[in-house]
């Protein structure tokens, strides 16, 4: 875990959860695993305070627990996991694919299940379908019947997995939501049967003492729907499998054609709940099978069909590969080289954008010879000796690029020693992978300073904005609604416009950050587990 790690994740809780969850899980990430006392001793907080932050901490899988290392008895220690906060920089991309793949109802119960971080799906369904209900027509209302549905299809799919039980492994205990492999825990995927009938209900404003009276009546609600302890969480690594198919289906597509794109989409889609995440290639597939699974808009001919296969085999990025020969031939999607072949494209484009199209002529040609001399360089790339030579030493002191000393004799003299230099891929991906922690943290540093400079403006902002929104409740007539909205001055108007741009730019450029950072970890970790 590096200090670049650490900053993120401390900004990411500071941000979330508040200041004291941030203090708390940033020295559990600095200190490692450690007791409650130790805790309260080294972060000068209350006992009760401590607890509560831990409890935020693993409701949200960002905390796991286990018994103490000193043997039975001795007190429970509780760790921090990086990984698990880093994710809720990509909360709204799970949320946007939700909605893309299972529309409103789909994105609401992702967004309920990532802000509670588990539920269960009684108390989800209730939830979602009230909201839905809030926002319908007067005289509408979401039956649970179709929430129901939606939650189901989700964990068909494996985008939703059931909370690992606590205690279940051996001495150690996770209450948090974290990813258990479903080889592991057998249920991991099965829907209970609920007894739950109705729609979702409008909430009406609450009078004064009302809100305090209806949270009483919730705690007191004893009425049981048959998922009682059993509880939801979203299946991140399920999202990422997701999120890197359409990556290889985008690349696909820009290198070949749409055609390619949509037969490798369709061996995808025919695996992805069979396919482990940590897998190297998909199951094997028979030239029949993806056939007869093709889409009905994309009307190919079998024969035209096996020439695709064909030309996607032979190409040189091996995005497919060919394991046999029944069936009209077995074919497979290799994910861990199309996550190397997206990286290198990846650190490719960092390397033009910073240091121009010419160092980044240099940089593949190194890529792809392995090693090479600086006259060689020079010739290979057909770029002047001086023009080389400071692109190569500019790289060099980036670490984009790596000297090799190979020695004629055992003295290392210069004159008898090749200076060869290469480009060590993985190294250089986990540079750049801190590098985007470090512009992730910075982003967000900078968004909460423009949000804290204009906090007041914000705030009048936001008074102004309820009060025309109580009024056109109310029916106000448009004399009353102009009169409110002149309270905001011009000046205040265009200032507002400036910060709400600059803050959508900064957001946007927090999420194209983190499609940088997803395809360099997973390139990363793909690494790690082949």
């Amino acid at each position: 875990m590096t200090a670049q790690e650490i900053r993120l994740c401390g900004l990411l809780l500071q941000e979330h959860f508040g200041e004291m969850v941030e203090k708390v899980g940033t020295h559990l990430l600095r200190s490692g695993a450690q007791n409650l006392r130790t805790i309260v001793q080294e972060t000068n907080l209350s006992v009760d305070l401590v607890k509560k932050c831990l409890c935020v901490l693993v409701q949200h899988g960002a905390c796991c627990f286990t018994s103490g290392r000193k043997g039975p008895g001795s007190p429970t220690e509780y760790r921090a996991c990086c990984d698990r906060i880093l994710r809720v920089l990509r909360y709204p991309r799970y949320i946007y694919t939700a909605k893309t793949l299972y529309g409103d109802t789909g994105e609401l119960i992702i967004e309920e299940l990532l802000q509670r971080g588990h539920m269960t799906m009684s108390s989800t369904v209730k939830t979602v379908a009230d909201r839905l209900t809030q926002n319908m027509e007067e005289g509408h209302s979401m039956d649970y019947s179709e929430v129901s549905s939606t939650f189901s299809k989700l964990v068909e799919t494996h985008f939703l997995q059931r909370c690992p039980p606590v205690g279940g492994a051996g001495t150690s205990g996770s209450a948090a939501p974290a990813a258990a492999p479903a080889a592991s825990f057998p249920e991991c995927y099965s829907v209970p049967h609920l007894s739950l009938i109705g729609r979702g209900k409008r909430q009406l404003v609450p009078e004064n003492g009302e809100d305090q009276r209806n949270a009483k009546r919730a705690k007191m609600d004893t009425e049981t729907h048959g998922d009682e302890g059993i509880y939801w969480q979203v299946n991140f690594e399920r999202f990422h499998q997701h999120f890197r198919d359409q990556a290889i289906i985008s690349a696909v597509a820009n290198k070949l054609d749409q055609t390619s794109s949509e037969i490798v989409r369709t061996i995808l889609r025919m695996s992805e709940v069979t396919t482990s995440a940590t897998a190297a290639c998909t199951k094997p597939l028979s030239a029949n099978e993806i056939f007869r699974s093709l889409p009905a808009s994309y009307n190919i001919p079998r024969h035209i069909l096996d020439q695709y296969l064909t030309l996607l085999v032979d190409d040189p990025m091996e995005f497919v590969g060919k394991t046999g020969e029944s069936g009209g031939g077995m074919f497979v999607v290799n994910l861990h080289r199309a996550l190397a072949n997206l990286a290198r494209a990846t650190i490719e484009s960092i390397v033009q954008e910073r240091f121009g199209s010419r160092s980044a002529r240099i940089f593949r040609l190194l890529l792809r010879k392995r090693h090479l001399e600086q006259k060689q360089v020079e010739d290979f790339a057909m770029i002047p000796a001086k023009e080389a030579k400071d692109m190569l030493y500019t790289l060099l002191s980036h670490n984009l690029v790596q000297l090799q000393e190979i020695p004629k004799t055992p003295d290392f003299a210069p004159s008898r020693t090749f200076y060869l230099y290469t480009v060590n891929q993985l190294p250089t991906a986990r540079m750049l992978l801190q590098n985007c922690y470090k512009t992730v943290a910075n982003l967000i540093e900078r968004r909460l300073f423009e949000t804290k400079e204009n906090k007041r403006l914000l705030e009048k902002s936001q008074r102004i904005e309820a009060i025309l929104a109580s009024l056109q409740a109310s029916g106000a007539e448009p004399e009353q609604l102009s009169e409110v909205e002149e309270m905001i001055s011009a000046p205040e108007k265009q200032q507002l416009d400036v910060l709400k741009l600059h803050v959508n730019k900064l957001d946007s450029a927090e999420n194209q950050v983190d499609e940088t950072v997803f395809v360099l970890e997973s390139y990363v970790s793909s690494t790690s587990t082949s």
